[in-house]
Parts: structure tokens; C-alpha cells; sequence
């Protein structure tokens, strides 16, 4: 690890990263608006996916971190493919026509107490009271932010198809990490990600195919303007540089110093919801956010 050069730039990207990934929710949902959906989200990730391959490419001098990769690799990069780009993604676009985004945003407060759970449950990762508390406070702010402040809802069936289409998110993109953990062993960050992406859009790419077929296509580049300047955004901003940043703090910063950031992806989300969209900021969804990240900060710790 460099020690050698500031710290505080490392932080600014880190910030940069939160406030993009907070972006990306009412960036999906203007895509999930005027794009078909499958055909929108194959679209982002062929052009993420090109944009990561420059990026391994130049950074590599060449294709050796491929060629590098075992069978049993290449298979753990495909079950990653399916749940953390294919899955979510779906989940993502469907989830975002019916559900705000900033509501939709405070659902990342779910991904560490899922995985954490699942975690617990698989490999016996211990569990400690901070982190339980902070389990606690993540999920209750999350269930306040997407029921309006009454998070009783749940028991009286209150929750739609968007929000249980969100906790799809959630339930994706956990497998996506606990796979990362027991079979991408030996795969450097960005081969990873690269490989996962492409494979990813391919996928997204044979469903859009025959679901939505050659209609989809025409009507994405029939799409307004906001249509296309935020699938590019999401794909050259929430999923390229976004991750360059965050590989960028990890590897100067630590992975526990990067992964507090995250906790503001909620914040950032609330907040740039309400400038892009205009969604009005409601008092259950900033206390239901500011719970959401407390309880993700408070696990971030007590893990530490």
C-alpha cells in the first residue's frame, strides 16, 4: 500500500463515489421511464462493460489477468454475472417504474444486513451486539423510509410489488458479494468486475432479446434525451468511474475506510432524487435515511 502521497485526495474520490452512487437510483428511474427495461439495462452494462475492458486492457498491457483464470473461476465469474449485474439490474429497472427513487435509494442500507446474515449463516462470521444494533437501525430505517413513516405496513400488507421487486436488489447483490467471497479468490478487483460485466450484459442482452425483442431497441433510440444522458451516466459514471474511485480508496485507504462512504450513497440518494426529480423530501424519508446510515456506520465499526 502507498503511504507516500496524501491521503485526502483518495477521500475526495471516495465522496465522489457516494454522491454518484447516489445519483444512479433517480438516474435508473428516469431509464426505467422512458426505456424498456431489459433492453435499457443491457445497454448500460454492454457500455460499461466496454469501457472496464479499455480500462483492464491499458492498465494489464494486455489480456494475461484472463488468461490467468481457471475453469472454477470462470464459473464463479458467471454465477457473480448472474446475480450481481443480471439480477440486480432487473430487479433495479423494474423496481424503479413503480417505486421514488429516493425511497427505492434507502434499500442499500439492506445490502450489509443481508449479507452480514447470510455470512453469519455460511461461514460462521461471528456476530457481535454493535453490529446486531446496527442491523437493527439500518432495517428500521429503510422500512420507514420506503412505508411513509409507518413501518406496520409490512404485517398488513402495505408493500408493493416495487418494494418487494427492491428487496430483489438486496437479495442479488448479497449473493453477488458472498460468491465474490468463496470463489473469486486470486482475481484482482478490476479483472473481476470486467469480467463480470461483460458477462453480465450478455445476459441481459439474450433476456432483452426475447422478451422485449427488436421493438425494445426501437424504443430506446426513441427515447428522450434524459433517457440516454442517464443509462450513460450509469454506465460510464455509477459503474465505471465510480468503481475506479473505490478500488482507488481501498488500495490507499483500506477496505473499511472505503466502505464507510457507501454509508452516504442513501443521503446522496434522498438528496439528488429530490434536485433531479424534484420528489419531495418528506420527513419519514430523511429520518428513515438518517437511521438507514447510521445503522450501516454502526456495523461498519462494531465489524472492526
Amino acid at each position: 500500500m502507498n503511504t507516500s502521497s496524501p491521503a485526502y485526495p483518495y477521500h475526495l474520490r471516495l465522496l465522489g463515489m457516494a454522491v454518484i452512487w447516489g445519483a444512479s437510483w433517480p438516474w435508473g428511474r428516469i431509464v426505467a421511464q422512458t426505456m424498456p427495461p431489459l433492453t435499457a439495462a443491457a445497454l448500460r452494462f454492454l457500455l460499461a462493460g466496454s469501457a472496464l475492458t479499455v480500462w483492464l486492457l491499458y492498465a494489464n498491457r494486455g489480456v494475461a489477468p484472463l488468461k490467468r483464470l481457471s475453469g472454477g473461476q470462470w464459473l464463479g465469474l458467471t454465477a457473480a454475472a448472474a446475480s450481481g449485474i443480471c439480477a440486480y439490474a432487473v430487479f433495479f429497472m423494474y423496481g424503479l417504474q413503480s417505486v421514488a427513487a429516493g425511497r427505492a435509494s434507502v434499500v442499500v442500507a439492506l445490502n450489509p444486513v443481508l449479507t452480514l446474515l447470510l455470512a453469519a449463516w455460511l461461514f460462521r462470521e461471528r456476530l457481535n451486539a454493535g453490529i446486531l444494533l446496527g442491523m437493527l437501525l439500518a432495517v428500521s430505517g429503510a422500512l420507514t423510509a420506503i412505508t411513509k413513516g409507518d413501518p406496520l405496513q409490512v404485517f398488513r400488507g402495505g408493500i408493493g410489488t416495487g418494494e418487494v421487486l427492491l428487496f430483489g436488489c438486496v437479495a442479488s447483490w448479497s449473493a453477488y458479494t458472498l460468491i465474490g467471497r468463496k470463489m473469486l479468490k486470486g482475481i484482482d478487483a478490476l479483472t473481476a468486475t470486467t469480467v463480470a460485466t461483460v458477462l453480465g450484459s450478455l445476459m441481459l442482452l439474450l433476456a432483452a432479446s426475447q422478451i422485449e425483442g427488436a421493438a425494445g431497441w426501437r424504443q430506446v433510440f426513441a427515447a428522450p434525451l434524459s433517457g440516454w444522458f442517464s443509462v450513460a451516466a450509469l454506465a460510464f459514471g455509477a459503474t465505471t468511474l465510480a468503481y475506479s474511485w473505490y478500488f482507488s480508496g481501498v488500495q490507499r485507504l483500506g477496505v473499511g475506510v472505503a466502505a464507510a462512504y457507501i454509508v452516504l450513497v442513501p443521503i446522496f440518494g434522498i438528496l439528488s432524487s429530490a434536485l433531479l426529480l424534484g420528489e419531495p423530501l418528506h420527513a419519514s424519508l430523511a429520518w428513515g435515511g438518517l437511521l438507514a446510515a447510521g445503522g450501516m456506520m454502526l456495523m461498519n465499526v462494531a465489524r472492526r
